[in-house]
Formats: C-alpha cells, structure tokens, sequence
C-alpha cells in the first residue's frame, strides 16, 4: 500500500466531469490517497461579508472550470467499466472558515416559504476543537465534515457539468458520507478517474438553501480498492447509519424509486429475499431520506440500519 497527496493547484483543479480529463495521478488498488481542496467556490482566502476581501483561485478554463472546484482525476490502474471501486473515507479535517447561503437561490420553493431570493451569506467560523460552527449572528451548530463531490465521469463523451449527482458518483451530497464509510461506485470509463471536492462542515438532509456549510478542507484521507467481479448500477455505502442505496432523478418520486429499488436489489443479496419480500421487510425497517432537493437532479438515498434485518434460521 503506498499513500500519495494532492494539492489544489493547476494541474490538479478542475470544475467539471469528464473521461478526456488525463489523470493527474495513477495508482494500485488498496492504495491511499491524501487530498487538500478549496471550498466548492474556488476561493483562496476566507469569505467575509464584503465582497472586495474576496479572492478566487486563477487560471480558470471558461467552459472547464464553472462548477465545484474538484481535485483529480486519480486513475485506479486495472479499473474497468463494469467494475466497482470501493471508497473508504479514513478522515476528514476542515478548515476554520466556511460560508452558506442565507435566502437561497430563484426557486419556486423559496416564493412558497416567503424568502427573498437574493438572500444573503452567512459566514462561519469553524471550531475543530469544540466541533462546532459559529456564524455572524451568533448561531452555532455541531459539525460533522463530508465531502460533497466523490465520483468519476460518465462514459459519455465531452464536458459534464458537476452539478447533478450521476450513477458514478459525483454531488452526492449526503451528509451521511463520513469518516469510517465506505462508498461503492460504478465505473464508467477505463482508469475510473476519480475526483473529489465539495467539502461541507455541516449540512441537514435537502440541503435547503442550496448550500450546506462550504469550506476548505485541509486534510481529506481516502483508500481506493477495485472490485472487479462486483456489478452494482447505482452507488451504495456501508455507513455508521447502516447500508445506503441513492437514487437520482430531476423528479423527487423518481429519485425514491430508483433508491428504494437499489435497496431491494442489496436486500436479495445479503439475505436471499425476492424483490417482493425484501419490499416488505423494507416497510419495516427502511428509512428514505431526502439528500438534496437542489442540485437540478434530486436525490433521496434509503438507509438500512446494521442488525434491523436478521434471519432467524442462521
């Protein structure tokens, strides 16, 4: 096993998907690899709330670099389409700065809740040692970093906004995604080409105003392993919450679908149970969780707890 490190820099940075991207870095499976990135807007310097202090990363590619600031591609040598990689997220350590959204963004969800549309941001100062997040207004709340973007490109050709969550990952989102987890990917393209960034002090499930806490993340460690005989469709993660199954779709009854359907599919694995059953064992015990409602494709993701299901014959 060896460990390598990215740093955000050019070369390294990019802002959006593609399988054209050449990998910046090549490794072995069970290889380990130490990531440093920006916050999901390319900026270099803590945000205030006066615009002039602001400073963004440059050189930018117009076209290339509009969405999340992602630090890759890492190639996975022997990875294949077809295939799976396992992505086990060792640790996370934020920086001591972040920012959201107060107000949102033009939706017809925030003319229903009577916000203003131009809204606001609210700044953090982000306490490691307390784990906490403290705001402007004197608000804190608990931290529990993730990083929002963990994915590769799709097998189609060309530039892919960052933006949507696809089957190979990508802007997951889901705050459930921590230390000790492990994410399950299908691959899509030779190398996988592997991408992260995004990183998040905190955020609740939908993501409501568009954004959870954006921040800087000075150390994010992950350890990629290839499963080649592994076939899933969608990504699934083995998580302290319990096993997850996500579903993607620019309708929220879709995306719950798709998710519900992958976690029937994991169900008749580890348990043997026909689509059927395993839907009524899941009446019983499946939490269906909405990830974001925010990013143009929807996502709900469906938890198993660990030990909710035993078979009492074994």
């Amino acid at each position: 096993m060896a460990t390598y490190s990215l740093e955000p820099v050019e070369g390294t940075l990019h802002g959006s998907f593609s399988a054209e991207f050449p990998p910046v870095l090549a490794i072995e499976s069970g290889d380990h690899v130490v990531f440093r990135t920006l916050d999901v807007g390319w900026n270099m310097v803590p945000l205030t709330a006066d615009p002039a202090t602001h400073r963004r990363f440059e050189p930018r590619v117009p076209g290339r670099d509009n969405g999340h600031a992602l630090c890759g591609p890492v190639a996975i040598r022997g990875a294949e389409p077809g295939m799976t990689l396992e992505v086990e997220i060792i640790e996370i350590v934020p920086g001591d700065w972040g920012w959201n959204r107060a107000g949102g963004f033009p939706s017809p969800l925030n003319k229903r809740l009577g916000v203003d549309e131009a809204g606001g941001r609210l700044i953090w100062t982000i306490d490691r040692g307390r784990g906490v997040a403290c705001n402007q207004l004197g608000v804190e709340v608990p931290i529990a970093p993730f990083m929002g973007v963990m994915g590769m490109p799709p097998a189609e050709p060309g530039i892919h906004p960052t933006p949507p969550p696809r089957v190979t990952g990508g802007n997951i989102d889901c705050k459930e995604l921590l230390p000790g987890s492990r994410l399950f990917l299908p691959i899509a393209v030779p190398g996988g080409l592997f991408s992260t960034g995004d990183g998040h002090a905190a955020q609740g499930d939908g993501e409501v105003s568009g954004t959870g806490i954006e921040c800087p993340i000075e150390r994010v460690e992950l350890a990629f392993t290839l499963h080649p005989e592994m076939r899933i469709e969608t990504p699934r993660a083995d998580t302290a919450a319990g096993w997850i199954t996500f579903g993607f779709d620019r309708d929220l009854d879709e995306a719950m679908a798709s998710a519900l359907s992958a976690m029937l599919d994991l169900m008749g694995e580890q348990f043997g149970l026909s689509r059927s059953d395993a839907l009524g064992v899941a009446s019983a015990c499946v939490d269906l969780h909405v990830t974001q409602v925010v990013n143009g494709v929807s996502g709900v993701h469906a938890i198993l707890p660990h030990g909710a299901v035993r078979l009492a014959n074994r």
